[in-house]
């Protein structure tokens, strides 16, 4: 079984990077930006971590890792792009984990407990890859500019709803051994 999933993850994360090795339009609009001499390089409005790591204050601001310039912040964007194709990559890997990961939790549930190894196996493997999902999203360089949309769009709404999954898949992992109503409670929350 874990030979299938660790199988599945290769083939969908090649045929992913073969999908993105083609995408280069944040390039051209990188550079009709930055024609303009008087460009803001990272935008007013970033979330904490952005701010953290790479605001005009940031840690790798202050270290020198990486300064603020154009040629860096066209790297950071290139970075940028491949940590959130991968966060998108990860997500559906972790999805699709996660519907196994129920399927095989309804069994138990219904006493065949000879797949409790599994599942909890299978568990690891959705927490680890969630966490590294959400950590790609949360450290990646921030935009060139915050664009803001109004109303409801897909980006906000995964923006909602990450307020709801994320306390969900915490809850799931706490109360995995201590209380299998809440476990299973806030298992479905996070898969829903």
């Amino acid at each position: 079984m874990k030979k299938r999933f660790f199988f599945l993850f290769i083939t969908f994360f090649s045929f992913n990077l073969l999908l993105y090795s083609q995408s280069n339009d944040f390039l051209n609009e990188f550079e009709a930006l930055i024609d303009n001499e008087n460009v803001q390089l990272i935008p007013d409005k970033m979330i904490f971590s952005q701010k953290l790591i790479w605001g005009e204050r940031g840690l790798l601001r202050k270290t020198g890792i990486s300064k603020l310039s154009i040629e860096n912040r066209e790297k950071e964007l290139i970075l940028r792009e491949k940590m959130l194709k991968a966060h998108q990559i990860i997500g559906y890997v972790t999805f699709a984990a996660m519907i196994a990961q129920g399927i095989i939790g309804g069994k138990l549930y219904n006493g065949e407990n000879d797949l409790y190894e599994t599942h909890k196996d299978l568990g690891n493997f959705v927490t680890a890859s969630y966490f590294v999902g959400a950590s790609l999203s949360l450290l990646a360089p921030p935009p060139l500019v915050s664009k803001e949309i109004k109303g409801l769009n897909n980006i906000r709404a995964h923006k909602i709803l990450a307020n709801l999954h994320l306390p969900a898949m915490i809850a799931t992992n706490i109360y995995s051994d201590r209380d299998r109503d809440i476990h299973k409670a806030s298992a479905y929350t996070a898969f829903a």
